[in-house]
């Protein structure tokens, strides 16, 4: 259990974090919705644990987290009408569905060669990308009755030694999922209303 502080996230604990991921860790952290679970995307043996965790089926791609929008144009196609869309909404609590590019492995990707790409409004989360130098994955932990945690304990009780580190930052206050919001066309499609504004989409 490492405990960071959510404004100030300490530098060497978020770097010791970072490592543990660049070792094939999967790790629990707070994000602006729920606390998520996640490891290095391109770590496929940490991947293939977080499919087991989840008890996913394969065809199901998890979404993943960068630190900015010049970030997410690394690993994604970006089109005018996306990049605008999303230079006003993030970070916040968004899952956008993108066209990947070849540089995200195949394991993130679903048949249509999409992505689901999150930059959560937390700082810690966006610290960790940057520290690791890439994309995490990103799924909610969630619990036995299907509730997303709020807080650390939660995870350690559910998952215990499952996970590698579990980051305390407090509660997460106000959970809730991600609004899900398709920019692979030449508009966007609301596919999941969750914590985030969608009205923006929709005009």
């Amino acid at each position: 259990m490492l405990y960071i502080n959510p404004d100030n996230p300490q530098p060497r604990l978020i770097k010791q974090a970072a490592d543990a991921l660049k070792q094939g860790a999967v790790i629990c952290y707070p994000t602006d919705t729920v606390y998520g679970i996640g490891c290095d995307i391109y770590n496929q043996k940490a991947v293939k644990r977080i499919y087991q965790l989840k008890r996913r089926p394969k065809n199901k791609p998890f979404s993943f987290m960068c630190s900015g929008l010049k970030n997410v144009s690394e690993y994604c196609y970006l089109s005018n009408i996306a990049y605008r869309l999303m230079k006003k909404s993030l970070p916040g609590a968004y899952t956008f569905v993108l066209p990947a590019m070849k540089i995200v492995p195949k394991i993130m990707m679903s048949k249509q060669k999409t992505v689901g790409i999150r930059v959560p409004d937390n700082k810690i989360c966006q610290d960790l990308v940057e520290a690791l130098g890439n994309p995490i994955l990103n799924t909610s932990a969630t619990m036995e009755d299907g509730e997303p945690a709020t807080q650390a304990y939660e995870v350690e009780e559910q998952f215990g030694s499952q996970i590698d580190i579990i980051i305390d930052s407090g509660t997460v206050t106000q959970p809730s999922l991600s609004s899900v919001i398709s920019l692979v066309g030449d508009e966007a499609v609301v596919l999941r209303e969750g914590k985030g504004n969608t009205s923006l989409f929709y005009q």
